[in-house]
C-alpha cells in the first residue's frame, strides 16, 4: 500500500484496496510539476522509483498505522466503482469491501525505513515493536525500522525487500533485461539490491528456500520513465522472451491526467509497472483535500460494518 508518487521513491507507498486507492507519504513538496534538470542516463532506461502497492482488508486500521505510527501523510485518495484495465486491483472488478480478506503469501519480505521517531510513536501508542525493531502493519506487512534519526534531506525509505527463488535469475532479469543498476550483491546471504539512481530507495531481492507463493495479497512495484522509453522496455522484454502481463495501455482517471503503463512480471511473478513520467507527475500531484475524503469513506465503512453486525439496531 505507499505509496506515491515519488520523486525519489520518496517515502511513499501506494495502498490499493481493490477498487479504491490511497497514496500516503512523509513528503508533499515533491508533488510539483517541475521536472528534475535531467534524467540521468545511468542505464538505457532512465527510470525513477515510485511506489509499492499493497492490497488491504481494513483501511481504517491501515490508515491509522501509516499516519500515527509511521508519521506519514495522505497525498492522494481515489474511489473507483470498478476494476482497473491494467489489473491494478488483481482479479477483482468490484467495489472495495471491508468484508473482503486477502491471503498473504511470502513474496513480500519487508520495507526498511530509517526512523527512530517511528519506534518512539509505536511505543507511545502501544503498537507492538517486534524483535529486530520490526513494526507490523495491519495485514501482516512488516517494516524494519533502523533506530536512527529520520533524515530530513533524503528519503527515509532505504529499500523494499522481495523474495527470490533464484538470485542469479533475478539478477539476470532486473539488471540484465530491465537495466537497473546493481548496487550490491551479497552471495553469502543470497541477496542483491537494484535501482536507477544511488539516492533512491532500492529494490532488494532475497533468495529464500521455499517456493514463492504470491497468494491473493500480492503487490506490485512501480517505476516511471520517459514516455518514449516505454516502447524500448516493451521491446527489451519481448527480446528476452519474458512476461508482459499488460501491454502498453492508456489508463484514464476522471478529471485527472491519462497515463500510459506497461505491466511486466519477473521470473518469480513479481509485478512491475512502468508508467510514463510526465503524465504521472501530473496525476500524482498532492491533493490536500483528499485526507478528509478518505476519512469520510473510512467512517462509512465502519458504519456499514456495525449495521451488518447488529442488523441496524
Amino acid at each position: 500500500m505507499f505509496a506515491a508518487e515519488k520523486r525519489k521513491f520518496k517515502k511513499e507507498f501506494h495502498y490499493q484496496s481493490v477498487t479504491r486507492s490511497l497514496l500516503i507519504s512523509w513528503n508533499t513538496a515533491r508533488y510539483s510539476r517541475t521536472k528534475p534538470a535531467e534524467f540521468r542516463m545511468s542505464t538505457l532506461i532512465s527510470g525513477r522509483a515510485l511506489h509499492y502497492v499493497f492490497k488491504i482488508g481494513d483501511r481504517g486500521s491501515s490508515a491509522r498505522f501509516y499516519r500515527e505510527i509511521l508519521g506519514m501523510k495522505v497525498l492522494r485518495h481515489e474511489e473507483f466503482t470498478e476494476g482497473c484495465d491494467a489489473g491494478c486491483n488483481g482479479p477483482y472488478a468490484n467495489r472495495w469491501s471491508k468484508t473482503m480478506s486477502y491471503e498473504k503469501g511470502n513474496e513480500f519480505i519487508s520495507i526498511t525505513i530509517k526512523s527512530k521517531e517511528s519506534l518512539e510513536r509505536a511505543r507511545l501508542n502501544n503498537w507492538p515493536v517486534l524483535p529486530g525493531n520490526i513494526l507490523e502493519a495491519p495485514g501482516g506487512f512488516q517494516y524494519h525500522i533502523i533506530d536512527e534519526p529520520q533524515p530530513t534531506d533524503k528519503d527515509p525509505v532505504e529499500k523494499v525487500t522481495l523474495a527470490s527463488s533464484n538470485l542469479q535469475r533475478s539478477i539476470d532479469y532486473w539488471h540484465g533485461v530491465l537495466g537497473l543498476q546493481m548496487f550490491s550483491k551479497d552471495t553469502e546471504n543470497r541477496r542483491a539490491s537494484f535501482g536507477f539512481k544511488p539516492e533512491e530507495a532500492k529494490l532488494e531481492l532475497q533468495q529464500i528456500d521455499d517456493p514463492i507463493n504470491r497468494a491473493k495479497a500480492y503487490g506490485r512495484i512501480a517505476f516511471s520513465c520517459p514516455y518514449d522509453q516505454q516502447p524500448i522496455i516493451d521491446q527489451k522484454v519481448k527480446d528476452a522472451n519474458t512476461t508482459i502481463l499488460t501491454p502498453l495501455i492508456s489508463l484514464e482517471t476522471p478529471g485527472k491526467a491519462t497515463v500510459r503503463v506497461i505491466i511486466l512480471a519477473d521470473p518469480d511473478g513479481h509485478e512491475i509497472c512502468f508508467v510514463d513520467d510526465e503524465a504521472f507527475r501530473e496525476l500524482s500531484e498532492y491533493q490536500p483535500q483528499d485526507e478528509k475524503i478518505l476519512d469520510r469513506f473510512i467512517k462509512k465503512d465502519e458504519s456499514g460494518e456495525l449495521e451488518r453486525k447488529y442488523g441496524g439496531k
